[in-house]
């Protein structure tokens, strides 16, 4: 009986896990929104490309998606449910919550809710990505980063890189987009082995 359950058991607590995970992820997103100090390095890229291009930013977010994802495969790392609901929980959760934050004026406030977007982020990555059921596209992209390194080093230079391409395009940055980009990585890959117990982040 018990070997019966084990793996269903095991696959719905991964399953409860990676949902809760992007509802705190996507709480984090509407924090660092509604603090308006710069959003992460990816999201400006986004942004960026959005000015350049004229396209809608869910056009452009969807195809940069689809592209990191497909190279990311292409290095052995395959998209999943997760990859899935990442996009879905965490848009959704964004779109409910930034509506009913209540903007901060002062600048104190601001990053206080910065630095609760923060943390949030970092659980939510860390969360999600410990559930071993895929990963969205900017952390395919830097799990599977060319040449290898460590996820706390290849996500810190993936959303640096983001960031700057994106600032050049015209998208406004800040010192929350300094502060994810930087410390985001390093932050996660220490949650994930003292809460998540795994040695290293992957998907």
């Amino acid at each position: 009986m018990t070997t019966k359950h084990t793996a269903p058991a095991s696959l719905s607590r991964r399953l409860v896990q990676l949902v809760l995970s992007c509802i705190v992820l996507g709480a984090g997103v509407a924090c660092l929104l509604d603090a308006a100090l710069g959003s992460d390095g990816y999201s400006t890229l986004i942004s960026g490309l959005t000015k350049t291009s004229g396209l809608p930013f869910v056009v452009v977010n969807a195809s940069v998606g689809v592209l990191l994802i497909a190279l990311a495969w292409s290095r052995g790392t395959r998209p999943g449910v997760g990859t899935i609901v990442q996009t879905v929980v965490v848009g959704s959760t964004v779109s409910l919550l930034l509506p009913l934050l209540p903007t901060p004026d002062a600048l104190g406030a601001r990053f206080v809710e910065l630095a609760i977007a923060f943390a949030l982020l970092s659980l939510g990555v860390a969360g999600y990505l410990a559930s071993h059921t895929g990963a969205g596209p900017a952390e395919a992209a830097a799990i599977s980063f060319d040449p290898p390194m460590p996820f706390k080093w290849s996500y810190t230079v993936l959303q640096a890189i983001s960031g700057l391409i994106g600032w050049a395009l015209g998208a406004a940055v800040g010192p929350g987009t300094l502060l994810v980009s930087l410390f985001v990585g390093p932050t996660v890959d220490l949650l994930t082995r003292a809460l998540f117990h795994s040695r290293k982040v992957s998907a």
